[in-house]
């Protein structure tokens, strides 16, 4: 039988939460992940309307696209809040996991989902997300030692990188020691200056695992002093945009009425009518911050949440923009989520119905 733990593993070979954005609390927000899981429900955002639906059919499991819970909670108190809401949702025994930008990055996630939906082809990434909590580990091991020594790393937390495990690089060197009063050096003599060849093993992995790689190096490694490094990196980032040729001759103001109608929105548009739209790039959600990215290589950009001031932006770039909404650009990724969930739990409830989309046309 699965557990929440198991769905947690399982969702980040799908999309691995080690990709998310460094401010993005995914994973497991509510519950015990011990807990064993017949049942799952997937839905854009946690909000009153489906807090209130499981209280009255509860699941094991809620995958929530947003995060219900976003900052630091000094307490959960009843009401119409994020806390309130989480305060009711563990009460009814129902645990609850975020995705957002791991998914927006993952391969067959928000983004992409997004682009498919609009009928682009010859589809690339750009805009990197960058991930939070890495570290890279340095260590110098004899050449006979390497694997046993990244094996132990591995078993520790270190080597993931996205959906690969025990990701390492070796260099061949030499090292040099000259051993001090009392050392007992595994190999070389205790009074000269030795040369030894090495291997010089590196493996990313979690910031947080940093003490349990540094142990695991130091029983696994066979020198008395074994020489390592661990320091903070930025890398493996996952791609929040994509670029894409859109196949049928159009300009732009009907490019964004179709925009709308894949979408199922009204959306709003800045730039000539028309002008001719060719190359197209796409961010789910808030995605203006991509606009200089974007700028140069494509003619339109589709996203959603675009201020005035972003919008002249894109303008005096020389590119165009359709605002699709926040939602809307995201309801192809939450389709996309709930077949992927749907595959790891077979009894997985779409509550899409429950659309987060604030805003209304008069």
């Amino acid at each position: 039988m699965s557990t929440v733990a198991s769905v947690l593993t399982a969702i980040d070979a799908v999309a691995p939460f080690s990709k998310a954005a460094s401010w993005d609390p995914v994973g497991l927000q509510i519950g015990d992940a011990g807990v064993a899981v017949e049942t799952a429900a997937v839905c854009h955002d946690v909000t009153e309307a489906v807090v209130g639906y499981l209280e009255g059919r509860p699941v094991d499991l809620l995958v929530s696209y947003h995060p219900l819970l976003f900052g630091p909670q000094s307490a959960l108190t009843a009401g119409p809040t994020p806390g309130g809401r989480a305060l009711r949702m563990a009460r009814s025994g129902v645990a609850v996991v975020a995705v957002h930008t791991a998914f927006d990055v993952a391969r067959g996630g928000s983004a992409d989902a997004l682009a498919v939906a609009l009928g682009l082809s010859d589809i690339g990434r750009f805009g990197p997300v960058w991930a939070g909590d890495a570290a890279k580990f340095v260590v110098f091991v004899p050449e006979g030692a390497a694997d046993r020594v990244a094996a132990a790393m591995a078993e520790a937390g270190a080597g993931v990188i996205g959906n690969y495990t025990q990701c390492s690089f070796r260099i061949d060197g030499t090292g040099t020691f000259l051993p001090g009063p009392g050392a007992e050096p595994t190999t070389g003599r205790p009074d000269r200056l030795n040369r030894e060849p090495e291997v010089r093993l590196e493996m990313v992995g979690p910031a947080s695992r940093r003490d349990a790689v540094a142990e695991a190096v130091l029983a696994s490694h066979p020198y008395e002093e074994p020489a390592f490094d661990a320091y903070e990196v930025q890398g493996n980032t996952g791609m929040l945009g994509r670029l894409g040729t859109y196949p049928r001759p159009a300009a732009l103001g009907e490019f964004a009425d179709r925009v709308g109608g894949a979408l199922g929105a009204a959306v709003r548009y800045a730039g000539e009518p028309d002008r001719p739209v060719a190359a197209v790039a796409v961010a789910p959600g808030s995605g203006a911050s991509l606009i200089e990215a974007a700028a140069g290589r494509a003619d339109v950009f589709v996203t959603g949440d675009v201020s005035h001031h972003r919008a002249l932006t894109a303008l005096d770039r020389g590119l165009a923009v359709v605002d699709g909404g926040h939602v809307p650009t995201e309801r192809p990724g939450l389709r996309a989520l709930y077949a992927a969930v749907s595959e790891i739990v077979p009894d997985t409830r779409d509550l899409s119905r429950f659309d987060s989309h604030p805003w209304r046309e008069p």
